[in-house]
Order: C-alpha cells, then sequence, then structure tokens
C-alpha cells in the first residue's frame, strides 16, 4: 500500500542509511515527466524497504467453488487471486502474510494499492496533454514486484498487482491453466513482458529475449499477439527474478529496472552537468555564423536558444541555426525537413541537439558525443549504441528501437549519429 516516502523507508540502524531495492524508470522521458513529477506519477520511482513488511505468499487453495463461494472468501480480509474457468466454476488462492518481503504495485490506476502509477508514454510529447486523447491499453494493476527484505535484496516480478479489495480476478476469457503441480497460473489481458539484458547494464550489455511473466511469476515466450487466448511455452531455464538493466513492458509503457548497486556506477546528474560544461568551455562555433555554440542547463530542455547547437543528422556536422541552404519549399516546411549541409553538401534532417538528462539511461559515464537519429537527444557512444540495438515493444505485435529520453522510433542505418564540432578559430 501506498504511504509517504519517509513513512515507507526501513534503515539499517547502525547507519541510518534507507535500504534501496532500486528503481524503476520510466523510458520516454528526460528526467521528469512533462508537466512535472507529482506524488506517485512520476518519472522514476525508488523502492525502499519497508518499516514493515507487507510481502504476500500463495496459502490455501480453494477448488471448485460456486462464483458465491468464492465471492465469500474473496471478501475476507486477506489477498487472494480468483481464476474463473466457466460460470459455475471458480478457483481462489488465498494469499498469507510474508514476513521476509516486501511487495510494491504498479499500475494506471491511482488507488491506494498502487505505489507507481504509470500511464501511457507518447513519443516525443512534450506536455501530459498530448497523452490524454490515447485510450490506454496499461492495465490498472499491472504488475507487483516482490522484494527480499534481506541481503542480496532479491527482486522478482509477477504479473497483475492485488486490488483495494486485495484480489486478483481473471474472468473467463483471461488465459489460465492448471499446472503440473495441481496449482493455477495465468497471464493478464495485455501481457507484462521482460527482457533481462546479457552482460548486465554495462557498456558490454547485449540485448536478451522479450519473455511474457505470468501471475505466478513464471516465464513464457511471447504470444502470437499482445492478448492472444493461447499461452507461450514455458521457459524453465529462466527466471522472473530482475537484474540490473532488466526492461518491464507494460503494453503502453517499457520501464528501466537499475538495482541500487548499478545505479552506484552510473554517472550522477552533478557528472552530466559537468560534463555539459566542459563541452560550452570548448566553445564550440558554427562554422557559418561564427556564433560560439552552448547547451543550455539541464533545466530547460524544451524551447531552443540562440545558442542551441544544431546537428545535421546525416553527417553529424554541428551548426547554430541558420537558414543556409533552405530553399523556398523548405523554408515552408517544417524544423526536421531535408536540409543540405554546408560542410559537405550531405543533405538530411536539420534538428535541435537536447543533452540526455536521465542518468539512469547511461551505461558508462562517458562525454556525450552521440545524437539520436531522429530526435537529437545526446549522450555517450556507448549509451547510443546500446538503446539503438534494444528492440522495444511497440503496440500489439511490433518492435522497434527508440529513444530512451523521448520514446521516438530511431531511424537512419544505426539510429544515431557521431557528432563533429568545430572548435573557435581564434
Amino acid at each position: 500500500m501506498y504511504s509517504p516516502e519517509l513513512e515507507n523507508i526501513s534503515t539499517t540502524s547502525s547507519t541510518k542509511v534507507p535500504v534501496k531495492y532500486g528503481e524503476l524508470i520510466v523510458l520516454g522521458y528526460n528526467g521528469s515527466l512533462p508537466n512535472g513529477d507529482r506524488g506517485r506519477r512520476k518519472s522514476r520511482f525508488a523502492l525502499y524497504k519497508r518499516p514493515k513488511a507487507n510481502g504476500v505468499k500463495p496459502s490455501t487453495v480453494h477448488i471448485a467453488c460456486s462464483p458465491q463461494a468464492a465471492k465469500a472468501i474473496s471478501n475476507k480480509d486477506q489477498h487472494s487471486i480468483s481464476y474463473t474457468l466457466s460460470r459455475a466454476q471458480t478457483v481462489v488462492v488465498e494469499y498469507t502474510h510474508d514476513s521476509n518481503t516486501d511487495m510494491f504495485q504498479i499500475g494506471r490506476s491511482t488507488e491506494s494499492p498502487i505505489d507507481f502509477v504509470v500511464t501511457d508514454t507518447v513519443a516525443g510529447s512534450q506536455s501530459n496533454t498530448d497523452t490524454q486523447s490515447v485510450q490506454s491499453t496499461i492495465s490498472r494493476f499491472a504488475c507487483r514486484i516482490i522484494c527480499q527484505r534481506t541481503p542480496p535484496y532479491t527482486a522478482c516480478i509477477y504479473a497483475a498487482g492485488f486490488d483495494s479489495s486485495k484480489n486478483i480476478f481473471l474472468g473467463e476469457k483471461a488465459a489460465k491453466w492448471k499446472t503440473p503441480d495441481g496449482q493455477m497460473d495465468g497471464l493478464t489481458t495485455n501481457g507484462v513482458l521482460v527482457m533481462h539484458p546479457r552482460n548486465g547494464f554495462t557498456q558490454d550489455s547485449k540485448p536478451g529475449v522479450w519473455r511474457e511473466i505470468s501471475v505466478c511469476g513464471n516465464v513464457f515466450t511471447l504470444r502470437e499477439t499482445r492478448s492472444a487466448q493461447q499461452r507461450g511455452k514455458m521457459v524453465e531455464t529462466e527466471s522472473q527474478e530482475l537484474v540490473d538493466g532488466s526492461l518491464i513492458d507494460l503494453c503502453g509503457a517499457t520501464l528501466l529496472w537499475r538495482t541500487a548497486e548499478g545505479l552506484a556506477r552510473t554517472p550522477t546528474l552533478k557528472h552530466l552537468e559537468a560534463l555539459r560544461q566542459e563541452i560550452n568551455a570548448a566553445r564550440p562555433q558554427c562554422p557559418v555564423g561564427f556564433n560560439t555554440l552552448a547547451f543550455p542547463s539541464m533545466r530547460r530542455k524544451d524551447t531552443p536558444d540562440e545558442k542551441q547547437p544544431w546537428v545535421y543528422l546525416q553527417c553529424g556536422h554541428v551548426h547554430g541555426y541558420h537558414n543556409w541552404g533552405n530553399h523556398r519549399e523548405e523554408r515552408e516546411g517544417r524544423e526536421g525537413r531535408l536540409r543540405e549541409c554546408p560542410m559537405c553538401r550531405a543533405k538530411g534532417p536539420y534538428v535541435p541537439l537536447w543533452l540526455g538528462c536521465e542518468a539512469g539511461f547511461y551505461v558508462d559515464a562517458a562525454p556525450p558525443t552521440h545524437a539520436f537519429n531522429p530526435c537529437g537527444h545526446v549522450c555517450s557512444d556507448k549509451t547510443a549504441a546500446f538503446w539503438s540495438q534494444i528492440p522495444l515493444p511497440h503496440g500489439t505485435h511490433t518492435f522497434h528501437a527508440a529513444c530512451p529520453f523521448c520514446a521516438q522510433q530511431l531511424s537512419g542505418e544505426q539510429g544515431y549519429i557521431r557528432l563533429i564540432f568545430q572548435g573557435p578559430l581564434d
């Protein structure tokens, strides 16, 4: 259950430092939600050890219940999962308190059992109003993460979350089945997909394989389409345990899991700010206007200013904003239309550059030398290379690579480009 952050933290007695299990960061946001983070709705959510364990584990199974009997069991003041097999038969699995684990719930609902409220990410949207018209595909109670309260603080993910009545209902249409050992299991309508990267979340990371996680935390190959009735094959060699860099897709938003240890190795905002100042201190110049360029401060990340660097995405030459080579039909068009680079005559989109400010997306602390195509978000070479290889779920059955800072689908041969700055002439 949600409670204000500070009351929600258990500290180790010797140091009074809160035990952090990890953080969830929503892909497509550059450090905060467009209209600011508010309460349980934000672009990143830290999971801390709770003062009192609130985890649950399965206990009694009630088979062949009539709907009335199922309702009576569900109404008891404890957690339960109901599997409706037919109008006449429901299996109810009661869950009991587990003093060794903490539970965190994620979903679209703003009801109190949800700790982290997630809404659909609209690629490249600058404000929450852009997202209002979208019919959400994210479940109200999408998934739950169970963390062990003792080292190594293992975190495991399960599809579906308990509602305000402490119930999870899998209706007649949901995919569900009896396992060989007599237990019930099932999938949620649009499913919870997880991908664990190979080699962790480091410079050497490589994409893993997307899998679906069941209500009981088992791992399956993907269904033919997102909400197909037929489940995939069980993958017994893989686990629902989250590792640093695991991606969780809720069909409308994708979350990145970072462990506390992983975050300790990640560049801080302070480090990114120092790198920004370092680039600006080198006084890069526009080769046409000879004016000095400067990346705006981290706080100003949506409207270009007059010193803003712009790039020709075909070649990587960095300029200030100017109208050179801007033919009449292009002038009447919009930003990002094909423009000819004055340096090399390559034709391609011409866009402003923005620093990637969400430190959790960086796989290393190297300088920001590369930009994603077509959005112009700038980060380190290895970070750009990593995200350009990751196929992210899109809609109900397609995958494509996207910029982690704005969720725009990547284009061009690689999806990113090396920036070529011109130094001052003096």
